[in-house]
């Protein structure tokens, strides 16, 4: 026998969000007891909800003392207004459970969407504040972008660049705001160099090295489009780790041609493995859902997917992204 439920039976908007703001309470509690010693372990930032519950389409990152909410663009049958309400809901509750003012929980929107969006500017304010990871200092901006300028998602492989780093020149691809590059200098790298086409991003790159005390020569950062700075290098080995983190799509006026990390990722770790020493190290990420890797076009020695060592585990989405540590022996000294 087939139960029929009527629409007139289906839960009123009211119980509805009701429901939706004690489940989401609910979660929100239970993560947080789960991850409460974290701080006391050196882990202030951490995603605190990641979609967990399909019908709370939102992610909470906790920034230290503040919240960074994202919320997924879905479908919706609430209108424009009942919708805001819902979410200045939802808002509130991420406030209460983890005791922070609402002036200090940040809303974004993310859209399903690739390439230059991810440093889109929502706002300009201009509020930076300090962040602590692994006992290094980052500035974040929880308001201006979609992005805060720390991703925690590769918490652990910034660990992993600090383990290797020692007496090692340093290369970071599509830089950003640098984090893996002060991870190298803080595992005593002997030179760093940062890339990125973004005056703006090298500079906050800058000011996140200097603020953890890495000045000097040794460090270098240059505005170049990646395809570009490795095209234009000297063609010998200079680099001993290297790091590189794309994004999916990406095009600037100053870009050669459009990024597209799927048909563009073979030719631009190729031309960066010609420029590694021998016994080399690169770690290569994208968090592009489809990604396929060609491995038989690659020209590297030795290839290991390490993105289940590399996901920290207050993600519960396992895919947040992929990685890859490759190595180039043999070749010229």
């Amino acid at each position: 026998m087939i139960l029929r439920v009527s629409e007139d039976s289906a839960p009123a908007p009211a119980d509805r969000s009701a429901r939706q703001e004690e489940i989401f309470r609910n979660r929100l509690q239970k993560m947080a007891r789960h991850l409460r010693r974290w701080p006391a372990r050196g882990i202030t930032c951490y995603r605190l909800y990641d979609h967990d519950i399909p019908e709370v389409p939102l992610v909470v990152d906790r920034y230290e003392d503040k919240l960074h909410v994202a919320e997924y663009d879905q479908p919706t049958d609430r209108d424009p207004a009942a919708h805001a309400e819902w979410l200045e809901r939802m808002l509130r509750v991420a406030a209460d459970v983890t005791g922070t003012p609402r002036a200090d929980v940040f809303l974004k929107l993310r859209a399903r969407q690739s390439g230059p969006a991810q440093y889109q500017r929502f706002a300009d304010q201009g509020r930076f504040i300090t962040v602590s990871e692994g006992g290094l200092k980052f500035l974040v901006n929880l308001s201006d972008y979609l992005d805060t300028g720390l991703f925690l998602d590769h918490r652990i492989t910034r660990g992993m660049v600090r383990s290797l780093a020692a007496g090692k020149r340093f290369l970071n691809l599509f830089a950003y705001t640098g984090s893996f590059t002060v991870y190298a200098a803080a595992g005593g790298a002997s030179e760093t160099t940062t890339v990125d086409l973004s005056n703006t991003y090298l500079e906050w790159a800058r000011r996140n090295m200097a603020s953890n005390g890495f000045v000097g020569e040794c460090h270098g950062f240059v505005r170049a489009d990646a395809m570009a700075f490795l095209r234009d290098h000297p063609k010998r080995p200079c680099y001993d780790l290297a790091v590189v983190d794309p994004p999916t799509i990406s095009k600037s006026k100053m870009a050669e041609s459009v990024w597209d990390v799927q048909r563009h990722h073979a030719a631009l770790l190729n031309s960066l493995l010609e420029l590694m020493s021998p016994e080399g190290v690169v770690i290569f990420s994208t968090n592009f859902r489809k990604f396929r890797l060609d491995e038989s076009a690659l020209r590297c020695a030795e290839l290991r997917e390490i993105s289940a060592q590399t996901v920290p585990p207050d993600f519960h989405d396992r895919k947040i992204h992929r990685a890859w540590r490759m190595r180039r022996t043999g070749g010229p000294a």
